[in-house]
């Protein structure tokens, strides 16, 4: 039996949350950005490695805070199915301070309310619009070391407009999920060699 494996992205309006899960499923990006005012769900299998994931993922629109318990998740339809993800991706436009400090609100509210039991629930922070890098408003080793030593999150950065570092960020959330949902060492050095291949097909 094929595990689901359920995925939120979550950011700023315009960060291109969007962009990123449509240039991983579909190879394309569109100039025109279109906000997201709905909960979407894309329901894609992957194949890595020659093991195949189903994967559940949701794009929410920005939320104005994180819902502390089951009965706010299910009243606002545009959280439902937040508090149960197996991992979290937070998106931040690396030219919009405001972004990152959204997905610091955002990282801190999941850590104080989500459910019990998910403590080692990944979260992944990534930084889109590497395209424009000249226009970086943290320095990415600021934003790196914030991240991976004091959060203790993992961190990618992205460009969906070229398709720079997509698969990898995919590659890495299979791989977090699949070390914190099985602690055989086996699992853990599938998962890693997959990424280290870059075989990921989508179908």
């Amino acid at each position: 039996m094929v595990a689901t494996f359920k995925i939120a992205v979550l950011g700023a309006q315009g960060v291109g949350k969007s962009a990123i899960v449509r240039q991983f499923l579909y190879n394309e990006f569109s100039e025109v950005c279109v906000p997201t005012t709905a909960r979407r769900v894309y329901l894609p299998a992957v194949v890595m490695n020659g093991h195949v994931h189903d994967l559940q993922i949701m794009d929410f629109p920005p939320i104005t805070a994180f819902p502390v318990n089951t009965l706010q998740e299910w009243a606002d339809v545009c959280c439902r199915g937040l508090r149960s993800v197996h991992a979290y991706v937070l998106v931040y436009d690396i030219c919009c301070f405001d972004s990152f400090e959204y997905i610091k609100t955002i990282r801190q509210q999941i850590l104080e309310t989500r459910v019990i039991g998910t403590s080692e629930t990944p979260i992944i922070i990534v930084g889109n619009k590497r395209d424009l890098q000249r226009g970086r408003v943290i320095p990415r080793w600021n934003v790196s070391n914030l991240v991976k030593k004091t959060w203790k999150c993992g961190y990618i950065e992205c460009s969906a407009k070229y398709n720079w570092h997509i698969l990898l960020l995919f590659s890495e959330l299979l791989k977090s999920v699949g070390c914190a949902r099985c602690k055989h060492v086996h699992t853990t050095i599938r998962f890693q060699g997959a990424l280290r291949r870059n075989r990921c097909t989508i179908m």
